[in-house]
């Protein structure tokens, strides 16, 4: 039987709640009506809602990597950010609920990224340059929007894909002529 804290209906029910109302708004009681399941189901896997998000926020950024073509890995980070840039639930989060985010960024890792460091870490061709791409990408992320105007976030992805060229371009070349 499959783990109801992996449990897609649950997740996505959870998707639904959070991109209608926030994660501050958003109960475990409303997730478990969505989802068709009680609430003590709910409850017995996910103590609170930030638990419960955590674990669609891994669900949903791996979703994004899993997308990623990563034979040209300075392509693959770059899309990556456009990706998550556009996503709903990373919109919503960092429109209503931003300091959810904070933990991950000063604090700890999530399982997302260590699912983004897993697939880095082959292509970089070290722990310590795996780590600092995705700092990197991170920051364009995260910071691009104070950086808007009169600059363009394609603007601002053509130097983040600039950057990594500079860092990892000629692994990525290599990677392109088939070698």
């Amino acid at each position: 039987m499959t783990s109801i804290r992996h449990n897609d209906g649950v997740l996505d029910a959870a998707l639904a709640c959070v991109l209608a109302h926030g994660v501050r708004r958003t109960t475990l009681t409303d997730v478990a009506r969505r989802a068709g399941v009680s609430r003590m189901t709910i409850y017995r896997r996910w103590p609170d809602v930030r638990t419960l998000v955590a674990d669609l926020m891994t669900r949903e950024w791996t979703r994004v990597l899993e997308g990623l073509e990563l034979s040209d890995p300075v392509e693959a980070v770059v899309s990556g950010v456009r990706a998550m840039r556009g996503h709903p639930l990373w919109r919503k989060i960092v429109e209503v609920d931003p300091e959810l985010l904070l933990p991950y960024l000063t604090d700890r890792r999530g399982a997302a990224h260590e699912a983004i460091l897993s697939v880095l870490e082959p292509v970089a061709g070290s722990p310590a340059k795996a780590r600092a791409v995705l700092l990197t990408a991170q920051s364009f992320l995260i910071s691009a929007p104070t950086m808007l105007c009169p600059t363009t976030t394609d603007e601002l992805d053509a130097e983040l894909r600039t950057l990594l060229e500079a860092y990892l371009g000629q692994l990525s070349q290599r990677r392109q002529a088939g070698g």
